[in-house]
C-alpha cells in the first residue's frame, strides 16, 4: 500500500513503463502530444531538481499553466521535491483584471516562493507582478525552457499527513480558501472514486476540466496515476466551442470514464446535431459523472435519450457529490444501476421537511448515491447543531481521510469548519461542516442546496436553484443555466432578486420580464422585487463554471453589472 502519491508515480513508471499515460489533444481534434509512464517520472524529476534549487521543502509554488501535459508534469514535480503545489487559473487576457485580482489573492495567501508555467506565462513575470505584487519577489520558472538538469533526483519520502498542495475554493459564496490536502487525503479519495465508479488499470478517462480545479485535477489527473489507466486531455475551451469534440475522443479513445458539471450536458445536447451522433459510439462510456449542484433529472434524460442512437447506455448517467474540502467525491451512482430521483411536495420542502409528492407542483430531486468508502455522514441542523429527525433537512456533516485538514493560515474558519462537535454527542467527530443542505433516504444522499444561498419569504426557506429553473423556461429568450436568484431587502423584509441572461439583442423585453414574474408566481407564489436581463459574459462565475449568486447581488446593488433591462417592484436594498 503507497503511502504518497510520489510512490504511485515511480512504480507506474517501473511497472509499465512505456505505457501511454497521459495525450493532450491541442485542438481538440487529433493534434496530439503524448507522454509515457517513464517519460512523465523523468520531466518530473527535472522539474522537482530545479524547484529544489529555489524552495525548501514545505514552500508553496504557484502553477500558471494552460491546459496540457506541462501542468501534470509541473504538479508532479512540485510533490517530488515537496513543495506544495498550488494550482491557479492562468492570466486570461480576454478577463485579465478579474484573473489578476483573484491571483493576487491566492499569491498572499499562501505566500508563494516560485511560480511554475510556460515560457508564455512567465515571459509576462514583469507585467503580471506589477497587478499582482505578490508576485514580485518569487522565482519564475519556465518548464517547457528547462536547461539540462539531472534526472537523478530521488523524490521525497512524504508521510501520508504530509501536505501535497492546496485546492482554492471557488469563491461562490466568500473569498476563496487554501484548502490544505495531503497525500493521505489524495490516497483516500481516489481510493473512494474508483470504489464507487469502479475504475481500474483497464479503464480510460477522456476529460476537458480546468486542471486548476478539484473535479479536474482529483478526477482527471490524479485518478489515472492511482489506478493506472491513461487520460486523453482537452483544453475546456475546445470543448465549450465545440462539445462534439469531447464525444469523438470518447469514440477515438474508448473513454470509460468522463464527465463536468450539469451545464456541460446540456451544451452537448444543445450543440451536437444528428450528422454529428451519426460519427459516435459512445458505447464504452460508463461513468459519465455529472458532479455540479444542482443535478437536473431532466437534463440527464434528455442527454440520455439523446445519445441513445449512439450507444450510450442509460445507466452511465451519473450523479455524485463533492467538494474541495473533503478532496473531491464523497458519493456516487452505483455503477451499474439507473440513478434514482425523489418527488417531494414543494411546501414541505421550504419548511426542511421531507415529504413525498406526485402532485404536478411537486420538486424532483436526484441522488447524489451512495456514500463512498471511509465516510461518516451526518445531517445536523445547523444552528443548534443537532442530529434533525427522520423526515427533515439539514446540513451536510463529514468525518474520514478524504477530509481535508483545514484552510491554510486561516485557524478560525479552520476550527469552524472542521473541528465541528455534534451538541448532544460530544464522543462523535470532529466533522467537515459542507455548508450544504440535504437528507439521507436509505443509502442515498440528497443534496438540496446551499445554506448562505437560502432565500428566506416571511419563514418559508425557498432554494435560488428552484427559482432559477422555474425562471429559465419562462421565455425561449432566456438562457439555460444563466439564472442567479438572491436575496434583497424589501419594506424590512427579504425578497428574490433574479438575473437572467438571454440570448441575444433583439427580443421583447417587456415581454421577457413579464415571462418571469409569471414563472416565479406560478411555480413559488412569489413577487420578486428586482428583475434583471443581462448578456451571458456579464454574469459572475466561478472559474468552474458556478454562479456567484452572492457576487451577482453585490454587482447589482453596486451599479456595476450591465443590464439589457430593469424591473423593479420597489426600492430595494442589501440583506446584510
Amino acid at each position: 500500500m503507497a503511502k504518497n502519491l510520489n510512490e504511485l508515480v515511480v512504480r507506474n513508471a517501473r511497472e509499465q513503463a512505456a505505457r501511454l499515460a497521459y495525450v493532450f489533444l491541442r485542438d481538440g481534434e487529433r493534434d496530439e502530444i503524448r507522454v509515457t509512464w517513464s517519460e512523465l517520472d523523468r520531466q518530473a524529476r527535472v522539474v522537482a531538481a530545479r524547484l529544489r534549487a529555489v524552495c525548501d521543502v514545505g514552500d508553496r509554488a504557484l502553477l500558471l499553466f494552460p491546459p496540457g501535459i506541462e501542468f501534470i508534469v509541473g504538479f508532479l514535480g512540485c510533490l517530488y521535491a515537496g513543495v506544495v503545489a498550488v494550482p491557479a487559473y492562468p492570466p486570461d487576457p480576454t478577463r485579465l483584471r478579474i484573473t489578476l485580482q483573484r491571483l493576487q489573492v491566492i499569491a498572499a495567501d499562501c505566500r508563494a516562493r516560485a511560480v511554475l508555467g510556460t515560457t508564455r506565462v512567465t515571459d509576462r513575470h514583469a507585467e503580471l507582478a506589477m497587478a499582482a505584487p505578490a508576485l514580485r519577489d518569487v522565482a519564475w520558472i519556465a518548464t517547457d525552457s528547462a536547461p539540462p538538469a539531472s534526472t537523478d533526483f530521488t523524490p521525497v519520502d512524504a508521510a501520508p499527513g504530509d501536505f501535497a498542495f492546496l485546492q482554492y475554493t471557488s469563491g461562490s459564496t466568500a473569498a476563496p480558501k487554501g484548502v490544505i490536502v495531503s497525500h493521505g487525503n489524495i490516497l483516500a479519495n481516489e481510493h473512494a472514486i474508483c470504489s464507487l465508479m469502479e475504475l481500474d488499470h483497464t479503464s480510460c478517462c477522456v476529460g476537458w476540466l480546468p486542471l486548476y480545479h478539484d473535479m479536474g485535477l482529483i478526477g482527471n489527473v490524479l485518478a489515472p496515476v492511482y489506478a493506472g489507466f491513461p487520460l486523453a486531455l482537452m483544453s475546456p475551451m475546445h470543448f465549450m466551442q465545440s462539445p462534439v469534440r469531447l464525444l469523438r475522443a470518447i469514440s477515438r479513445y474508448r473513454g470509460t470514464v468522463c464527465g463536468g458539471p450539469n451545464f456541460a450536458y446540456e451544451h452537448c445536447v444543445n450543440r451536437v446535431t444528428e450528422e454529428d451522433k451519426a460519427t459516435l459510439d459512445l458505447s464504452s462510456w460508463r461513468v459519465a459523472y455529472n458532479g455540479s449542484e444542482p443535478i437536473r433529472a431532466d437534463t440527464l434524460r434528455r442527454f440520455t435519450e439523446a445519445f441513445a442512437s449512439c450507444g450510450f447506455a442509460a445507466e452511465a448517467a451519473y450523479p455524485c457529490y463533492g467538494l474541495a474540502e473533503a478532496t473531491l467525491i464523497v458519493s456516487g451512482k452505483p455503477v451499474p444501476e439507473r440513478f434514482r430521483s425523489v418527488q417531494l411536495d414543494k411546501a414541505a420542502l421550504e419548511r426542511h421537511k421531507i415529504v413525498e409528492a406526485t402532485t404536478a407542483n411537486a420538486v424532483t430531486l436526484t441522488s447524489s448515491g451512495r456514500i463512498g468508502p471511509g465516510f461518516e455522514v451526518e445531517i445536523v441542523e445547523p444552528e443548534t447543531m443537532r442530529r434533525v429527525g427522520a423526515g427533515e433537512i439539514g446540513e451536510i456533516w463529514l468525518a474520514g481521510p478524504s477530509v481535508a485538514q483545514g484552510y491554510f493560515g486561516q485557524a478560525e474558519a479552520t476550527e469552524r469548519t472542521f473541528r465541528a462537535r455534534i451538541a448532544d454527542d460530544a464522543s462523535a467527530g470532529p466533522f467537515l461542516r459542507t455548508g450544504d443542505l440535504g437528507f439521507k433516504q436509505g443509502d442515498n444522499l440528497f443534496v438540496t442546496g446551499r445554506i448562505k444561498d437560502v432565500i428566506v419569504i416571511r419563514g418559508r426557506k425557498l432554494h435560488p436553484q428552484d427559482l432559477e429553473r422555474a425562471a429559465e423556461v419562462a421565455h425561449p429568450a432566456l438562457r439555460v443555466g444563466g439564472c442567479a436568484a438572491f436575496a434583497l431587502e424589501q419594506d424590512g423584509e427579504e425578497a428574490v432578486g433574479l438575473i437572467a441572461t438571454i440570448k441575444g439583442d433583439a427580443i421583447d423585453t417587456g415581454a421577457v420580464l413579464g415571462s418571469l414574474r409569471q414563472a416565479l408566481a406560478d411555480s413559488h407564489q412569489v413577487t420578486p422585487a428586482a428583475l434583471i436581463l443581462t448578456q451571458p459574459s456579464e454574469l459572475p462565475k466561478t472559474s468552474s463554471g458556478k454562479v456567484q449568486r452572492h457576487a451577482c447581488r453585490e454587482a447589482f446593488l453596486k451599479g456595476t453589472l450591465r443590464t439589457t433591462a430593469v424591473w423593479r417592484a420597489d426600492a430595494v436594498s442589501d440583506v446584510k
